[in-house]
C-alpha cells in the first residue's frame, strides 16, 4: 500500500477513528530514551530528598501562577 492510498483511506475515516489513528501514530514517534528517563528519575529523587532535608523550598502553585501572569 502506498502512502497516497493510506492517506486517502485515512481521510475517509470518521472523526473518532481519525483521532484514534492520530494518537497511535503520535505515540509511535514519541518513544522516550531510557537514559533520559533514568536521568529525570534520578533528578526528581534528588530534588525530593533535598526538599525533605529542608535544603530546597517549595513554592505554592498559586504564587507561581501569579508570577507568570505578571510577566
Amino acid at each position: 500500500m502506498t502512502i497516497q492510498e493510506i492517506e486517502k483511506k485515512s481521510l475517509a475515516l470518521n472523526a473518532l477513528d481519525k483521532i484514534h489513528l492520530i494518537e497511535k501514530l503520535l505515540s509511535s514517534l514519541d518513544k522516550p530514551d531510557p537514559e533520559i528517563e533514568k536521568a529525570w528519575i534520578k533528578e526528581a529523587e534528588e530534588r525530593f530528598a533535598a526538599y525533605e532535608k529542608g535544603e530546597l523550598k517549595a513554592v505554592p502553585l498559586e504564587k507561581v501562577l501569579k508570577n507568570i501572569k505578571r510577566k
